[in-house]
């Protein structure tokens, strides 16, 4: 069996999904690993990683209006330390995913047609992500 293992920065503007789709497929191509198991891993803990459909960009809309529906900002929380969005950002993140794994078959990622991997930010400010990205397989 072989690995490898890579960084990816996501640089984000404001909350919203970031697809980060090519860039791990340019990786694992590069790796030269055909099948096996592709693991994406944030480093973070107010963003967070989602697949989701890539076609429409009303979906990627809808859900950011949602979660900013179902946690929004402001001073009725404690943990205010990094301004009134920090924990609405965590209670986003903890609803979503922090770890994701995509089967890898003939060197493609196992993605449905519509299927993308994104960062969702959930901060209003711009920040560099990091996604930790490990490939596993023969």
């Amino acid at each position: 069996m072989k690995q490898a293992h890579h960084t990816l920065a996501v640089p984000t503007r404001r909350p919203g999904l970031y697809e980060f789709t090519a860039a791990l497929e340019d990786f694992v191509r590069a790796s030269g690993i055909t099948d096996g198991l592709v693991t994406c891993f944030i480093r973070h803990t107010s963003a967070s990683l989602v697949i989701q459909e890539n076609a429409d960009p009303d979906v990627q809309k809808d859900l950011q209006d949602f979660f900013a529906w179902l946690a929004t900002s402001g001073p009725r929380f404690r943990h205010t330390a990094e301004g009134p969005d920090d924990m609405p950002s965590h209670i986003r993140s903890s609803l979503t995913q922090t770890s994701i794994g995509i089967p890898l078959h003939k060197g493609r990622l196992a993605l449905g047609t519509w299927q993308g991997i994104y960062v969702f930010e959930h901060r209003d400010a711009p920040h560099r992500r990091e996604v930790v990205v490990q490939v596993m397989g023969e």
